[in-house]
């Protein structure tokens, strides 16, 4: 199921790099997709995509996050 998550793009120096996001949901998802701008950290942005709990990944960072459109936060 698709869902609209909004919070910041954290780096995290494992296994040569994982890309997260700091959910305001008190989530933290790993970023699965996304285009080369997403990959900033500290970024605040809102990510649309889709949870994918059928995937488990070598991070193990917290649930996968299957990107399928972003915008930096507050942009209309």
């Amino acid at each position: 199921m698709a869902r609209r998550v909004t919070g910041r793009v954290r780096f995290q120096d494992l296994e040569g790099g994982l890309w997260l996001l700091e959910g305001d949901d008190g989530v933290r998802y790993q970023l699965a997709g996304g285009d080369a701008g997403l990959r900033k950290d500290g970024q605040a942005v809102e990510v649309e995509g889709e949870v994918r709990e059928n995937l488990m990944t070598i991070g193990m960072a917290g649930p996968v996050l299957e990107v399928h459109r972003w915008r930096t936060a507050g942009a209309t």
